[in-house]
């Protein structure tokens, strides 16, 4: 429990930054290219040190690590709010601020799949895994109008302490959870320990080829929420239909995690590739330029699968990859995620002004849905649901599934 309520305020402390921070610093200069500094300069720190924090994060116990790195995150929070308190708001002190946040996350994100493998018996981590999926859905829909409505009231400085308050509360909470101690590791420096995460990650070409996969997704994501956006203000009537549009996406991804733990899956790893492949029908859907409905409709299915995906993910990477090396490889799927989405938002309209956005969005569904297909490919045939038990005479570095 208390990792579920860690989890769920991080998520909503998380989720209340893009706003606060855009808000804030549009406030402060009215400048584009200042947001997009600021910005940055929590993504980049957080692209490049994501390996490390991969390493810690299977040094240290798991709930230590997420212990500093909220701090740090509130810290850096209650730091903002205090400036733009004071009415600064200097975009450099922002920006600076901004990187040291990004460094928490690289920190604190590989530790959190250590922490449920450790704290949660593997019979029920698909049903945590979907909860805390739930709590982590419901922030993103949440945050954005609470956000926005403390800094109507009182101003984004206030935003930002609340969220310094959140940070404070989950890092209490996380911080509380207790793991078992580590068995004593041979010394081994940095550069041995990344390359054995990485030699885990190579050894398992079926984690390799799903991680690429959803590589594609994060990226199509990235083009698709760049011309939607467009599209919907331009084609289909309005801020209004991109608003409906992101709602219903909003329902599926909900209704995805709710739904997950009670579905018979058989073959859990086969139903995350097809539920990432399901991107396609909204790329498809825009790229014809359908009516609203259509378009709604489609990427409810496609966030529906998201929310298909993510627990299964989550809960099928934690039973096939050894707890000491989990953090690592986990690292590595999340710079992927990372850096994909980001290049996707950045290009998707010069790309589209190059070879045409119906041309690019076809293509786009073609590579999304042949990307996560192709991981199918070799997988053995049996496999059972990730929530039975591991049987005790298994390897722990051989693919069941």
């Amino acid at each position: 429990m208390r990792l579920l309520i860690g989890r769920a305020i991080s998520a909503l402390a998380t989720a209340l930054i893009p706003t606060t921070l855009t808000l804030a610093v549009l406030r402060s200069t009215g400048s584009a290219e200042a947001l997009g500094t600021v910005l940055a300069c929590e993504m980049i720190p957080l692209l490049l040190l994501l390996p490390v924090g991969g390493v810690l994060a299977d040094r240290f116990r798991p709930e230590r690590v997420a212990l500093v790195a909220d701090l740090v995150r509130g810290l850096s929070q209650a730091a903002i709010g205090i400036e733009l308190l004071m009415g600064a708001g200097r975009v450099l002190d922002l920006a600076v601020l901004s990187a040291v946040a990004g460094v928490a996350i690289a920190f604190g994100m590989p530790a959190v799949p250590r922490l449920v493998v450790a704290v949660v018996p593997g019979p029920e981590r698909l049903r945590v895994n979907a909860r805390i999926g739930v709590a982590t859905s419901a922030s993103s829909v949440l945050a954005p109008a609470l956000s926005g409505g403390v800094v109507l009231v009182a101003g984004p400085g206030w935003a930002a302490l609340l969220t310094a308050a959140l940070f404070a509360c989950s890092a209490l909470t996380l911080g509380g959870v207790r793991t078992a101690k580590q068995p004593a590791r041979p010394r081994a420096t940095f550069a041995k320990d990344l390359a054995e995460g990485w030699r885990e990650v190579r050894t398992r070409p079926w984690f390799l080829k799903s991680v690429l996969g959803h590589g594609v997704w994060h990226f199509m994501a990235g083009l698709f929420l760049t011309l939607g956006p467009l599209t919907a203000v331009t084609r289909l009537g309005g801020e209004a239909s991109w608003v409906l549009i992101v709602q219903c996406g909003t329902v599926g991804l909900v209704t995805g995690v709710f739904v997950v733990p009670r579905l018979p899956i058989r073959r859990p790893l086969v139903a995350v590739q097809v539920a990432a492949a399901l991107y396609l029908l909204p790329l498809v859907a825009l790229a014809v330029t359908a009516n609203v409905v259509l378009i709604a409709a489609a990427y409810f299915v496609a966030m529906f699968g998201l929310g298909l995906l993510s627990p299964l993910w989550e809960t099928v990477v934690a039973e096939e990859i050894p707890e000491g090396a989990l953090g690592r490889v986990r690292a590595f799927d999340q710079l992927i995620s990372f850096a994909s989405r980001p290049f996707g938002l950045a290009v998707a309209a010069p790309l589209a002004g190059f070879v045409g956005m119906t041309g690019l969005l076809l293509a786009g569904a073609a590579a999304v849905a042949v990307a996560n297909l192709a991981a199918i490919i070799g997988l053995p045939a049996s496999t059972r649901p990730p929530e039975e038990p591991r049987p005790a005479a298994d390897s722990p570095g051989e693919l069941r599934r």
